[in-house]
């Protein structure tokens, strides 16, 4: 599959199948690290994604910068969770769904755009 679809396909494998099958086993892995860590473990998979966005596919650098803004992200979700209702804390979880949603929002839309264009 990393050589493409189509040296995939003339090797004989189903390619469709192959994407089907990788897709529900990252839903189910997905699942399961929210489903342990809480939506917290959101975060792993937005601020990946900005990152490859801003720096590149370079894993060299991409790791390190997803590290850093991962955490970057997190105090800043926690200090605005103690402040916007100041007698009241809300929870960082669902300061990072806030964020969280409309961007993987913006990823399902530009992906179908790609997809069907």
């Amino acid at each position: 599959m990393l050589l493409g679809e189509d040296q995939a396909t003339y090797l004989g494998i189903n390619v469709e199948h192959v994407k089907q099958y990788v897709l529900l086993f990252a839903v189910l892995i997905t699942a399961a690290a929210v489903s342990v860590s809480g939506i917290i473990g959101f975060v792993g998979l937005i601020i990946p994604h900005i990152m490859r966005i801003l720096v590149g596919p370079d894993h060299r650098i991409l790791l390190p910068s997803s590290a850093l803004a991962g955490a970057i992200f997190m105090v800043m979700a926690d200090a605005m969770g103690r402040t916007v209702m100041k007698p009241v804390e809300l929870p960082v979880g669902i300061i990072t769904a806030l964020f969280g949603v409309p961007f993987f929002i913006y990823l399902l839309r530009k992906r179908r755009k790609n997809i069907y264009a």
